[in-house]
């Protein structure tokens, strides 16, 4: 099975929302579990240092733990049929927890820095999608393959190459090649980038802005900048919001492409399909925003809203783990990797380069 396929038991046909419920409950609850669990090593190790400060442990965040854990229990013990519907959810806690941040930020920055991220986005997005293009013909990758590569890469992992499955109609395992290469590019940003950052002494929000630019899947992006620090994981949040609003147009432009050549269906309405595959969270994070530069939020208020987006990165973290199968990522052969890994390290250092020059130039402040 894939690593992004966690189908749902058979059951009724149109069960109530009563019933809905209780078949996502287990799988919540696994991903709380996990959260909390992660939360209480880290608690437990911080503890344990400052007693025995000569003992060799690990600094993990509980970020790093609940990941951790949730590989251990998916590629060991497994997951039941019971818990899969809940265990999806993660990407719903995942939104959620994007739009609450939206109330820790004033709609000025979101216009000063949002507008560089945006620039930066798309300088991003022309030189993603031309390297993949150039590597997967150098490898000789099959051709929709390179696409859902370039979809991937250029915007939102496997968000993105789920929304141009059913425009380009690719192979099935084209799909899960592709996903595999993101979920294993993604696994190892999580340890390099922090690494990185440290190394050049970056600021918070110049590491944040780089994290959301260069990884993939939403997820591991915002656990990647969240690493850094809590100030970073906040940046990390407005530019992969940023690059996240590109997701329909791209994903029309390779539909439109494929149905010009007869192997996709043809976009008859292209307004209903931007609206379609544009993530609506943006909305939600936008207004939250909104309402908090405009003085709605008492300040205990947007406190209160700050631990919530805590609280929902806290299963969608357990999520991350829990839905990589590592047997799958060995299974897909090197060529679309090492596609991936050439094409993520050409990408991470242009926008470094990118985001030190905008905050050396005083384009950002």
């Amino acid at each position: 099975m894939s690593a992004h396929t966690i189908p749902s038991p058979v059951s009724n046909q149109n069960p109530t929302l009563t019933q809905r419920f209780l078949r996502v409950l287990p799988g919540m609850a696994l991903l709380f579990g996990i959260g909390f669990l992660g939360k209480l090593l880290e608690h437990t190790f911080k503890q344990l240092q400052a007693a025995h400060p000569t003992l060799p442990l690990p600094h993990l965040e509980y970020v790093l733990w609940a990941i951790l854990l949730g590989l251990a229990i998916g590629n060991t013990v497994g997951l039941s049929n019971v818990f899969r519907p809940g265990v999806a959810t993660y990407e719903l806690w995942l939104k959620l927890g994007i739009v609450f941040v939206g109330a820790r930020f004033l709609l000025q920055d979101i216009l000063h820095i949002g507008g560089l991220a945006l620039g930066l986005v798309a300088v991003e997005l022309a030189l993603s999608l031309s390297f993949m293009h150039l590597l997967g013909r150098i490898f000789r990758l099959p051709p929709k393959l390179t696409s859902l590569l370039a979809i991937g890469s250029s915007i939102c992992g496997v968000t993105a190459i789920m929304a141009a499955q059913g425009a380009i109609e690719p192979e099935e395992e084209d799909t899960s090649t592709a996903i595999a290469a993101i979920l294993t590019l993604g696994a190892i940003a999580l340890f390099t980038f922090p690494a990185i950052g440290h190394a050049l002494h970056m600021s918070q929000q110049g590491y944040g802005m780089w994290a959301g630019l260069a990884v993939d899947n939403t997820a591991e992006s915002l656990v990647t900048g969240a690493l850094y620090g809590e100030e970073a994981g906040r940046w990390t949040v407005l530019a992969k919001t940023a690059r996240s609003g590109f997701i329909g147009f791209v994903v029309l432009a390779y539909a439109v492409y494929w149905s010009s050549r007869g192997l996709a269906p043809d976009v008859k309405h292209k307004g209903v399909f931007l609206w379609r595959k544009f993530p609506k969270f943006i909305l939600g994070f936008l207004a939250l925003a909104i309402l908090a530069t405009s003085g709605f939020f008492s300040h205990n208020q947007l406190t209160s809203l700050a631990n919530l987006s805590k609280w929902a990165f806290l299963p969608a973290f357990a999520g991350v783990g829990l839905r990589t199968n590592l047997r799958d990522l060995t299974s897909q052969g090197w060529r679309p990797l090492i596609v991936g890994i050439l094409g993520e390290i050409a990408i991470a250092l242009i926008t470094l380069g990118l985001v030190y020059w905008s905050y050396n130039h005083g384009v950002a402040r």
